[in-house]
């Protein structure tokens, strides 16, 4: 190679060299999530830890979903994204409402703002009288809801996809496909079998049928919760019943709204508890809950004896116009008002939504008379029932017990609580305020006023006692590693305001509400955020392969 390419060689070599891009920098790792900072620290408060302990003032550390710090000596220095003081307050684990009418609208009150105002942070849909959401796992899974929800399987529903509104026995084949039907929903996440044998057409199944079904949910670790079949006269031979398909089915039983209706029945709590304690001494798993009024809320159906309503509303109007039939339909309804609701006073009978005349929302039957200018009695009360029944029925308050039961009730070792309520939009209908008071009514009216319960007991009946009911022993309790589920409220002004009369109030003294870690309630307002999950049964462990 001569002198003058090398020279044009070298020429080359520099212009590419000039022309190409810089060599790129070696790419930074990403930068770790260095910041172990707890996301909230409540600081101040006054712990009530929901397992009856003592309570004592400390701060509590939340990180993610958990409670991961308490301590007595202070959080305020650790570094916290948010730092709330709590001081002067309770901080109490968030309750657990052990029955509300959810389980197929919960989708459409997705905040779920009547509940959790109360400081309910898990909601459990037994669904009595009422449908289920079929597939179960997949409405549970696609909800996006504020609170924790759970469900169970529902004897009603499962009696209608079989037998619809008939008044009989299902045969084998029929009960076989009903079996079928439970055992699908528990293996979809049901925590357990509920009925409502006040209702129709639940009321026309025979006790072996429901213990048939029940043996079913126990198999697969589900527990039963009854709307029981009389809650008046017959209430200690429902009480039996329950204890029958308790004992026979090999599966724990859970009394929802345990109550005695009828002013000829006040005061028979005194037996309906023995027997509860009797059964338990024998070592039968069975519990019970109330909600903290005298009133209770339903439908007109009730003031019918059930056989009259088989066959749905054209039978009915068959039954009731038929001059052979009447007398005794009469004769039946009479011992109903008397014996059951409303001792013969029409007062006790409150109109929550009357479907033909909704301008009478909110007064009574007695009103109603009134106006007609018929006298307040049992048997005006008949014939306008009737009347009514026939243009679509109402819903009602039956202002039929007496509060030496409830608080009886309430005191009982084994009592826990629950609303009975409905997903309500603010304004509209006329809800049983139990819709929007319930808990707070047991801190303000049975804690603070008539101290019947203590702080401590009435928290633990609200949170680990239910908690522990559903097997999620890692809720319902203030401790290091449960989920942050929280409710924190001024024990001096915390009030339920929903009345009869007005029904659509929130309660006070309610600060702050915490689901999985994430607020709901943030000092007395709604955040908007929805971080409830679904409670997955079976309430109890599966026992199915060592059945099978």
């Amino acid at each position: 190679m001569n002198r003058i390419t090398t020279l044009v060689l070298a020429a080359l070599l520099a212009a590419c060299q000039q022309a190409a891009p810089p060599a790129a920098a070696p790419a930074a790792a990403p930068e770790a999530d260095t910041d172990d900072r707890l996301d909230v620290v409540l600081t101040g408060g006054t712990i009530v830890d929901g397992l009856g302990n003592a309570r004592f003032t400390a701060d509590i550390g939340i990180r993610d979903d958990r409670i991961v710090a308490i301590s007595r000596s202070g959080l305020a220095d650790a570094g916290a994204k948010t730092v709330v003081d709590v001081s002067g307050l309770i901080v109490a684990p968030g309750f657990i409402d052990n029955h509300a009418h959810i389980q197929t609208t919960i989708h459409e009150h997705p905040l779920a703002e009547n509940f959790t105002r109360q400081g309910i942070t898990t909601i459990i849909a037994g669904l009595h009288s009422g449908d289920q959401p079929w597939p179960l796992d997949e409405y549970a899974s696609s909800l996006d809801v504020a609170p924790n929800i759970g469900f169970f399987a529902g004897h009603t529903w499962t009696r209608k996809q079989v037998l619809g509104l008939e008044n009989r026995a299902p045969d084998h084949d029929e009960l076989q496909a009903m079996r079928d039907l439970v055992e699908e929903t528990m293996k979809q996440g049901a925590l357990g079998l509920s009925t409502g044998l006040l209702y129709v057409p639940a009321n026309y199944a025979e006790t072996e049928e429901v213990i048939e079904l029940a043996k079913v949910a126990s198999a697969y670790g589900g527990i039963y919760v009854t709307h029981m079949r009389d809650e008046a006269t017959g209430l200690l031979d429902s009480i039996n019943e329950t204890i029958r398909i308790a004992e026979e089915a090999d599966i724990p039983a859970h009394i929802n709204h345990h109550k005695v209706a009828g002013a000829n029945n006040w005061g028979m709590s005194e037996q309906s508890l023995a027997l509860i304690d009797d059964a338990r001494e024998r070592g039968i798993d069975i519990v019970h809950d109330l909600y903290p009024y005298t009133a209770s809320s339903t439908t007109s159906r009730v003031l019918f004896p059930q056989w009259v309503l088989a066959g749905g509303p054209e039978e009915f109007a068959q039954r009731v116009t038929d001059p052979e039939q009447l007398p005794q339909i009469r004769q039946e309804m009479h011992d109903i008002f008397m014996n059951d609701r409303t001792g013969g006073d029409l007062n006790r009978i409150q109109f929550r939504v009357l479907q033909p005349d909704q301008s009478w929302n909110g007064k009574t039957l007695a009103d109603y008379a009134e106006a007609r200018g018929l006298p307040n009695n049992i048997e005006t009360g008949i014939d306008l029932v009737i009347e009514l029944q026939l243009q679509g029925g109402f819903s009602t308050i039956f202002h039929a017990m007496h509060e030496d039961d409830v608080i009886r009730i309430m005191q009982h070792p084994l009592a826990m609580i629950e609303t009975d309520g409905d997903p309500v939009a603010w304004g509209d209908g006329y809800p049983h305020p139990r819709s929007y008071g319930a808990f707070p009514r047991v801190l303000a009216r049975y804690v603070r006023e008539l101290g019947v319960l203590t702080l401590e007991e009435a928290v633990r009946k609200m949170t680990s006692m239910p908690a522990d009911q559903y097997s999620q022993q890692e809720r319902g309790r203030i401790a290091e590693g449960t989920h942050a589920d929280i409710v924190v409220f001024d024990p001096d002004t915390v009030q339920d305001q929903a009345t009869y009369a007005d029904p659509h109030r929130y309660p006070t003294g309610i600060e702050h509400v915490m689901i999985n870690g994430r607020f709901v309630i943030r000092s007395g307002a709604l955040t908007g955020d929805r971080p409830g999950i679904w409670i997955r049964g079976p309430a109890r462990p599966s026992r199915v392969s060592t059945i099978q």
